[in-house]
């Protein structure tokens, strides 16, 4: 049966390869690499590179596969999100049929780790309910983007005894602060969504680029630098033609014991 190694790689710095993650590209026949576009031709590079640095199996190829782009919302973002997936099921499920050997092993390429808002295993998920084509799976865990942002910051992620929420750009535009976190990590979001926030003391631990060259990071008061990251932020989307950024937010001061 054909083997299928979902691999994460680190949110963006090479050197994020877990040993792990190194011996799983080297196991693999095919390696899969997707290319969004022009605009984002560096998501695909550092892939490449990743490749040229540490496979050293000869027999290894690799597949670059385009990947659709997802409609804007509509009639809702759920519908939307789910239309795109069914897409891109229909091509990993062709690269799986068409591109391993019965008896071979693939591997996809996970930016960050692939338990943490990226959709692969689900879309995978899809791809085994069809029924067309068989295969076992492997996840390979990599370095989250969250636990990059922590290290560039030199801060634990959690305070004592506190919680910590992960969520999108979206629900914090939605919902604002959940009461019971103690800290937030807030992922996707391109429209600065704690901007939104009344509480303008709230303080944030913001970083794009994370671990790579390019790495920019900003901290204090929602009020003092939320501005000062949106110019910053889109100044460098503007320039890249991507952006990848989280960030962290959280009330001033230790929180009280129960």
């Amino acid at each position: 049966m054909r083997k299928l190694l979902v691999i994460g790689i680190g949110a963006g710095n090479p050197d994020h390869m877990t040993v792990q993650a190194i011996s799983g590209l080297n196991r693999a026949d095919v390696l899969f690499i997707p290319d969004k576009g022009e605009k984002k031709n560096d998501l695909a590079e550092l892939r490449r590179q990743i490749c040229d640095r540490f496979v050293t199996n000869p027999k290894s190829r690799r597949v670059e596969f385009d990947v659709p782009v997802r409609a804007e919302p509509a009639p809702s973002y759920r519908s939307t999100v789910d239309d795109w997936h069914d897409a891109i099921a229909a091509i990993y499920e062709s690269l799986i049929r068409d591109e391993i050997a019965e008896d071979g092993c693939g591997a996809f390429l996970i930016w960050g780790d692939p338990s943490l808002y990226d959709s692969a295993l689900r879309i995978l998920e899809r791809v085994r309910q069809r029924g067309n084509v068989a295969f076992e799976l492997e996840v390979i865990p990599g370095i989250t983007a969250v636990q990059a942002l922590a290290a560039s910051h030199k801060m634990a992620l959690n305070r004592i005894g506190d919680s910590i929420l992960i969520t999108t750009g979206r629900r914090l535009a939605e919902k604002g602060l959940a009461g019971n976190a103690g800290s937030t990590v807030v992922m996707l979001d391109g429209k600065c969504a704690f901007n939104t926030l009344d509480d303008k003391d709230v303080v944030i631990h913001w970083g794009a680029y994370l671990g790579t060259p390019d790495e920019i990071i900003v901290s204090g008061r929602v009020g003092d630098v939320g501005a000062e990251i949106a110019k910053v932020r889109e100044e460098a989307r503007r320039t890249n033609g991507w952006i990848m950024d989280t960030y962290l937010l959280r009330k001033p001061g230790e929180p009280e014991d129960s």
